[in-house]
């Protein structure tokens, strides 16, 4: 159980859910995929469940079929595809992000992105967004051996930003952020406003659950 008098030094975000709502634009491309093949359109909420998965659980929910089935590779490649050309026609930060990554900038706090999404949609969805403050780093599965919820995207961050891992507060709307940031000893806090389909959030045990991104500030605050 984290204790109040555990100090940070930085604050790292899971992207998808956490930081940017970026499922309008997975819903988009779903469903053109699924117009594509002569399928039905699905409802956003079931898509939008799938989006933390990554692109193989959205086709696996969107056509009913495994991984190995014949057909489950090339739609993934033409959903990404589809992706690569509408990556940030409709994402934006969720509701209060950009006040928190003001505040942070406030209080010379550094933030970062800690994501298994690849860099090759990473970058350009950032790139487009040109979010600021900007991030002081933004680490994905191509910078690390191991992706979440092994915890070496945030021991590589402490060492990129000076801190130890005890010194980070990581935020993610996924079990395995919070195991990640568990396993790093950080301070974790699950974020219920994601992605979160039928999960129960609370059996992750969190350090914190916020229901909104305003409530993210004044847990950094008893940290300080």
């Amino acid at each position: 159980m984290v204790k109040d008098s555990q100090k940070i030094r930085a604050v790292m975000f899971d992207l998808d859910g956490t930081l940017l709502d970026t499922a309008p634009d997975f819903v988009a491309v779903v469903n053109k995929l699924l117009q594509e093949n002569e399928r039905y359109e699905l409802p956003h909420e079931m898509i939008r469940a799938s989006v933390s998965n990554g692109s193989k659980a959205m086709v696996m929910m969107a056509f009913a079929i495994e991984e190995s089935h014949e057909d489950f590779q090339p739609l993934r490649s033409r959903l990404l595809e589809l992706y690569t050309q509408h990556i940030a026609v409709f994402t934006k930060p969720f509701p209060g992000i950009q006040d928190l990554l003001n505040k942070l900038a406030e209080h010379n706090i550094p933030w970062g992105i800690a994501t298994n999404k690849p860099a090759a949609y990473t970058a350009p969805l950032l790139e487009q967004l040109k979010l600021q403050p900007a991030p002081a780093i933004v680490i994905c599965p191509d910078h690390v051996q191991d992706s979440k919820p092994h915890p070496e995207s945030l021991f590589l961050a402490a060492k990129e930003l000076d801190c130890t891992p005890q010194e980070i507060i990581y935020i993610g709307d996924h079990a395995r952020d919070i195991e990640c940031g568990k396993r790093a000893e950080s301070i974790t806090i699950a974020a219920a406003y994601g992605y979160i389909g039928d999960e129960n959030i609370d059996s992750w045990h969190a350090d914190y659950r916020v229901d909104h991104a305003d409530d993210i500030w004044p847990i950094i605050e008893k940290h300080l």
